[in-house]
């Protein structure tokens, strides 16, 4: 049941991203069955459709979307490569067809295919995102990463560079700033995706089995070549002493307050960073206590977050009502760890 369910999502996220604007009934009656997972009947009507309109290109792409989850991966391949050669091609056609060459285990095709779509979408998140994968898939973690890195810096709004550069960093033995910078940046934009509670657990753990657990974080700063880590690392160790407490989403919360106090003071000049404008925004308007629960919470001990929540109730609805009304969105240049 619950591939059953990771499936579906995956179908409904991709279906999401070939677009949002108004589309045929036909279209739509496909959409619908490929949601419920009746593959064959989504096929059938999109095969119908097309016969009547061949050059409807969005119409394509959702056929080959539904071979793809068919697992007919060679029909699948034939449909896109149509997209591919049309003046309508955009990112995503290229990204889809990448996907089929990584299930068909062709990765020299799925290779060049992102080359090409990079080629001629050069600021394509979900591009950079895929074509990381794959090289992580070719066991080349240098050039994944160094997508990924690209990624952010052209799109900084698209999450899934985020998500993976954080889980790159968190399985680097010298790293301990990255994956809390990235992961916690992830959570704050994916904040519904099933993924945002595992990449909440490997923050707090990155805090506890990486950062604090420094016997000297400040010399630990000193050899730091990245000058916005060292900063932050630099900043982070005026706060051992509360660590010793042992790492909670209480203690956090204080040693997250005085580093944002620290850091406003030393380097937010120099360094502005969205993800820490937001820490200070939150603590002017009395929330940070509940964003650090709701970070860490949930991921540290279920029953104790919800005895906090249940103590702390107003305050909890309050933050809850500014956070989902909102999008967090990362501006451009702030990808520091490429500096």
């Amino acid at each position: 049941m619950k591939k059953i369910f990771v499936t579906v999502l995956f179908i409904c996220a991709c279906i999401a991203l070939f677009g949002q604007n108004a589309i045929s009934p036909e279209r739509q009656k496909a959409r619908n069955f490929m949601q419920s997972g009746d593959l064959d009947n989504a096929v059938l009507v999109l095969t119908k459709a097309r016969e009547a309109d061949k050059n409807d290109m969005e119409l394509q792409k959702d056929l080959a979307l539904a071979y793809y989850y068919k697992k007919d991966y060679t029909k699948a391949l034939e449909t896109i490569k149509v997209v591919i050669a049309s003046p309508d091609c955009d990112a995503m056609a290229y990204q889809l067809a990448g996907n089929i060459y990584k299930a068909q285990e062709n990765y020299k095709e799925a290779e060049k295919n992102y080359k090409d779509g990079l080629k001629d979408f050069p600021n394509s998140g979900p591009l950079y995102n895929d074509y990381g994968e794959l090289l992580e898939i070719l066991k080349n973690p240098a050039g994944a990463i160094g997508q990924w890195q690209k990624g952010m810096q052209v799109a900084p709004s698209y999450g899934g560079n985020y998500y993976n550069a954080a889980v790159y960093y968190y399985k680097q033995q010298d790293d301990k700033i990255w994956a809390i910078i990235y992961g916690e940046i992830y959570a704050n934009m994916e904040s519904l995706n099933p993924k945002a509670n595992n990449i909440k657990k490997m923050v707090l753990d990155a805090y506890k089995q990486k950062l604090f657990i420094s016997n000297n974080l400040k010399a630990d700063a000193a050899s730091q070549k990245n000058a916005f880590a060292k900063a932050v690392m630099e900043t982070f160790a005026k706060q051992s002493g509360i660590s010793a407490q042992g790492i909670t989403p209480e203690s956090l919360a204080m040693i997250r307050t005085r580093f944002i106090l620290d850091w406003n003071t030393s380097y937010a000049k120099e360094f502005p960073f969205r993800l820490f404008d937001y820490h200070q925004q939150l603590m002017k308007d009395g929330l940070f206590d509940s964003y650090n629960q709701w970070m860490f919470g949930p991921v540290d001990n279920q029953p104790t977050f919800e005895q906090w929540v249940g103590a702390h109730k107003e305050e909890y609805d309050k933050f809850t009502a500014f956070h989902t009304s909102r999008i967090f969105k990362m501006p451009a240049g702030q990808v520091y760890s490429l500096k």
